[in-house]
C-alpha cells in the first residue's frame, strides 16, 4: 500500500531549507540599510552644526570669538540631535576679519565628526566613519572689524 504525499510532492523539507539560506542574506541587507541610514542622518547632523557654527562665527565681533563661538555652537548642534561623535573637531577660517570694512568677506566652518557604527556588526563594513561639512557665512560687508 502506497501513501499519498499530497500536493508538495516529495519537497517537504524544501521551506527550511530556503529559510536557511535567505535569513542570513536578508539580516545583511537589512544591516546595510541601517548603515546606510545612520550614516545619511549623521552626515545631516553634521551639515546642519556646520551652518551654524558658520553663522555664529559670522556675527561674532572679533576673530578670537568667533573661534570659540563656532566651536560651543557646533558641539551644542551635534548634541541637541543626539549624534555622538567619537571625537570632532571643528575648524573656523576667519581670515575675512582682516578685510577691510567695505570688502565682501565669509566666515568658513569645518566640522568634522567619527561616528561609531560598530553596534551594528555588519560584515565588511567599518566600524566606524568620518563624516565631514562645511559651511560659509558672509561677514557684514559694512561692519567695524
Amino acid at each position: 500500500m502506497r501513501w499519498p504525499r499530497g500536493r508538495l510532492g516529495g519537497q517537504t523539507g524544501s521551506v527550511s531549507l530556503e529559510l536557511a539560506v535567505l535569513a542570513p542574506t536578508l539580516l545583511l541587507f537589512i544591516g546595510v540599510l541601517v548603515y546606510g541610514g545612520r550614516l545619511s542622518l549623521a552626515t545631516q547632523a553634521v551639515q546642519a552644526a556646520a551652518s551654524q557654527a558658520a553663522r555664529e562665527a559670522s556675527i561674532a565681533r572679533t576673530q578670537p570669538e568667533a573661534d570659540t563661538t563656532a566651536a560651543s555652537v557646533a558641539a551644542a548642534s551635534l548634541a541637541r540631535q543626539g549624534l555622538d561623535c567619537v571625537t570632532s573637531s571643528v575648524s573656523v577660517d576667519t581670515t575675512g576679519f582682516a578685510a577691510p570694512a567695505g570688502t565682501p568677506a565669509t566666515v568658513t566652518a569645518t566640522v568634522t565628526c567619527v561616528v561609531a557604527l560598530a553596534d551594528l556588526s555588519v560584515p565588511g563594513l567599518p566600524g566606524s566613519q568620518t563624516v565631514s561639512a562645511t559651511a560659509d557665512s558672509p561677514l557684514d560687508t559694512y561692519r567695524e572689524r
